[in-house]
């Protein structure tokens, strides 16, 4: 089951292209890095969408400040997480997490793309 992960600048309109994120796992008690990518020009990280992720706990973090800064504007969230349970659900071929930001604000969706 992969994942797919979108980001967009709500104070522009347009996706975060650019944007630095992470998926991370948790292992015993610790985070592992399952990937690293880059938000694209369409505003979406395509190459999750082919792991195979397993029943667990998972984050995904979104690099804000370096996004924001490289515009020249200063951020109060220098990383926003989204931290999720992969439940194995057979209906669901692949999951999304979208992600709508701003310096000073963000607001989270996650879901089946089916």
């Amino acid at each position: 089951m992969g994942i797919s992960v979108e980001a967009q600048d709500a104070v522009y309109g347009r996706p975060a292209a650019g944007m630095e994120v992470r998926l991370e796992r948790m292992a015993d008690t610790q985070w592992v890095l399952d990937g690293k990518s880059e938000i694209g020009h369409e505003g979406y990280v395509e190459e999750w969408l082919t792991l195979d992720l397993s029943r667990g706990l998972y984050r995904v973090v979104f690099f804000g400040e370096r996004y924001f800064g490289a515009l020249g504007l200063s951020s109060a969230y220098p990383e926003i997480s989204v931290t999720f349970r992969m439940l194995g659900d057979q209906d669901a071929s692949e999951y999304k997490i979208q992600v709508w930001l701003s310096p000073y604000s963000y607001s989270t969706y996650f879901g089946s793309r089916i």
